[in-house]
């Protein structure tokens, strides 16, 4: 064997276990099969699906129909062979499932790629090694992912995405979402409705448009910096939360709010004016900024905070 390639097989299973799909790595070690399936399906009908070791992408279009199709890999035919791809249609929706044998036999998965009626509910997308993207949406959404990256573009809706390693991204939503991940980065822009984040190691960076009913914002991460921009005024109290990083908020020139910023080892600045009275030191800020307005609750540990105009 040439010695190259046996040093960089030992890594193989370390990148499996953070979201790295094997047919991508192996493909010359791979046993494959195609598959496709189509049936009608009516608008705001709901999806349900759960894969194992594969991507899952899925895009809304304007037929009213489903389009799935995949790849079934295995290292073995035998493992191939005992792979099960369940489809079950019904008059309110379409039902997914990857099925593995009780005894697995070597690095096997599937990937799906499908297309259905924009205005769909996603009761339940999973995947527990592979990434999810969802595209162009209008319908509630619950997408999972155990070692895999989360990207949701183009959604109406409420969302609730989660990964265990891996980052997620959201991109021109329209709705209300919490978005959780234990081990990677969270990165929003275009967001209207609600939001809410949380991730143990990894920054956020956010881009808040218009802010929906009076629930808070909340944004927590325990290792990792916060970046918020928020677009125009609102109306809601913003939480932002994190015991390692620096928070930056960028507002607009006019904005009001009632500030509370607090740093244990660091230094808290603001481009913006605040009242007399307020508390004023080197880890602490707490007032009033133009003629006050929802709260702006600011802590970290160890970190700077710093309010910008933009």
């Amino acid at each position: 064997m040439n010695q190259r390639l046996r040093s960089l097989l030992p890594v193989f299973p370390m990148l499996a276990l953070v979201g790295c799909d094997w047919e991508d790595l192996a493909p010359s070690t791979r046993h494959k099969e195609d598959f496709q399936y189509n049936y009608e399906m009516k608008a705001a009908s709901r999806l349900d699906l759960e894969n194992f070791n594969g991507s899952v992408e899925i895009y809304g279009w304007d037929q009213e129909k489903i389009d799935i199709k995949g790849t079934r890999y295995a290292s073995t035919q035998a493992a191939l062979d005992s792979i099960r791809i369940d489809v079950t249609p019904s008059p309110d929706g379409v039902r997914i499932r990857t099925v593995r044998p009780s005894e697995r036999r070597g690095n096997m998965g599937a990937r799906y790629t499908i297309h259905l009626p924009r205005r769909t509910a996603l009761d339940r997308v999973a995947s527990s090694n592979g990434s999810v993207r969802v595209e162009n949406i209008e319908g509630n959404a619950r997408l999972l992912s155990s070692n895999g990256p989360v990207r949701a573009l183009k959604l109406q809706g409420d969302l609730d995405a989660q990964t265990s390693n891996g980052p997620i991204t959201l991109e021109e939503f329209q709705g209300a979402a919490t978005l959780t991940t234990s081990n990677g980065p969270i990165t929003v822009q275009g967001v209207k409705g609600h939001f809410e984040a949380t991730t143990s190691n990894g920054p956020v960076t956010a881009q808040l448009g218009e802010l929906a009913d009076a629930r808070p914002v909340k944004i927590r991460t325990s290792n990792g910096s916060i970046s918020l921009t928020l677009v125009s005024a609102r109306s809601n109290d913003i939480v932002a939360a994190t015991s390692n990083g620096p928070i930056t908020v960028k507002m607009p020139p006019t904005a009001g709010a009632r500030l509370k910023a607090i740093t244990s080892n660091s230094s808290v600045s603001s481009e913006f004016d605040l009242a007399s009275g307020s508390t004023v030191s080197k880890a602490r800020l707490e007032g009033t900024i133009g003629s006050g307005g929802p709260l702006l609750d600011l802590h970290t540990s160890n970190g700077s905070i710093r309010l910008v105009k933009h």
